[in-house]
């Protein structure tokens, strides 16, 4: 574990493992998990988690995600867009990607294999609490997360969050969703490939704007040059699970999370054309659960929310990290 000053702030990365799985969090860096790695007989040692595109800086609270690391995962919080929205005190201005990935995190509790860290807003008066928990399974490995947020304020603030979990893919991994879920809604689209904004996309077989087909839960290559966000809610309980299968990893990437309190998943589907401009590209899948079925918190609908002074929520969310069969 890191060594703590005397403000509470970590002066170093926090490693955590639970047999040959580790994971490293940056608490200077928004707490952001910026790597989760596994080893086998299969696989000696596997990076899961997409690796920063740019050197690790401090961040302001204007820049946008793309002038960060974009890599790793981080929170969004109140938003993922960077949006305005009124408030008893005024006007919030939110920045892109929300508040957390560029602030300081400070410690809570920690142990061997678990840690717990806090990120507070600054646009608007809310504190983000969470605790990662790394564990042995019987077929690999187990990742929990546990999320607390709270008004801190003294007037009522709306707010959103969205996991951000950019996981490395390869081209022929393949994205898993429930049977059920067989249309999306197109948040953005590079090139309108498939539609514009707010249109319904058919899963896995979709129709591009072009005419033809593709299988949007088959992983490209960076050369393809997409970059893609869709959301799918709200969920059921049955629809509680998404999950990336990489088979030259060996592992497939499961995520769990309760419907009732985390009803919409984003999926960012990224393959070399993302960020715009020149330098290095994503090639990841992100599988984001999320209380909001749209990036700005400036865009209402049925998930729209809003916390009273004092009120929190909680919520969970696991990562099952499991070794395909016939891999060891």
């Amino acid at each position: 574990m890191a060594e703590m000053t005397a403000r509470g702030v970590a002066k170093v990365n926090v490693l955590i493992q639970a047999g040959n799985c580790s994971l490293i969090l940056l608490p200077k860096l928004g707490g952001k998990i910026a790597s989760l790695r596994v080893a086998s007989s299969h696989v000696k040692d596997y990076e899961l988690l997409q690796q920063p595109l740019a050197h690790y800086a401090p961040r302001t609270r204007t820049m946008t995600f793309d002038e960060g690391d974009a890599g790793g995962w981080d929170e969004c919080l109140p938003s993922v867009s960077s949006c305005s929205v009124e408030t008893a005190a005024g006007p919030a201005t939110i920045p892109d990607h929300g508040d957390l990935w560029r602030v300081v995190w400070r410690p809570m509790v920690s142990s061997a294999n678990s840690a717990t860290f806090r990120g507070e807003c600054f646009s608007l008066p809310l504190r983000l609490e969470r605790t990662v928990t790394l564990t042995e399974a019987a077929k690999g490995w187990k990742l929990r997360l546990d999320y607390k947020v709270t008004n801190t304020g003294a007037y009522a603030a709306p707010w959103s969050w969205s996991a951000h979990p950019l996981f490395a893919a390869e081209a022929g991994d393949r994205i898993l969703l429930p049977d059920s879920i067989r249309e999306l809604r197109l948040e953005s689209s590079v090139g309108e490939r498939l539609g514009r904004r707010g249109e319904p996309v058919s899963w896995p077989m979709a129709t591009l704007a072009d005419g033809s087909q593709t299988d949007l839960s088959v992983a490209q290559s960076p050369a393809s040059c997409i970059a893609e966000k869709l959301f799918a809610g709200p969920l059921t309980v049955r629809e509680n699970w998404c999950a990336l299968e990489r088979p030259q990893a060996g592992v497939r990437i499961k995520v769990r999370f309760d419907p009732a309190a985390t009803p919409y998943l984003g999926l960012w589907i990224c393959f070399g054309g993302w960020p715009a401009g020149p330098g290095p590209k994503q090639t990841c899948v992100a599988l984001e659960p999320s209380t909001a079925g749209a990036d700005s918190l400036a865009e209402t609908g049925p998930w729209s929310r809003v916390m009273g002074p004092g009120d929190c929520v909680r919520w969970p969310l696991d990562v099952e990290i499991e070794t395909l069969e016939g891999a060891d």
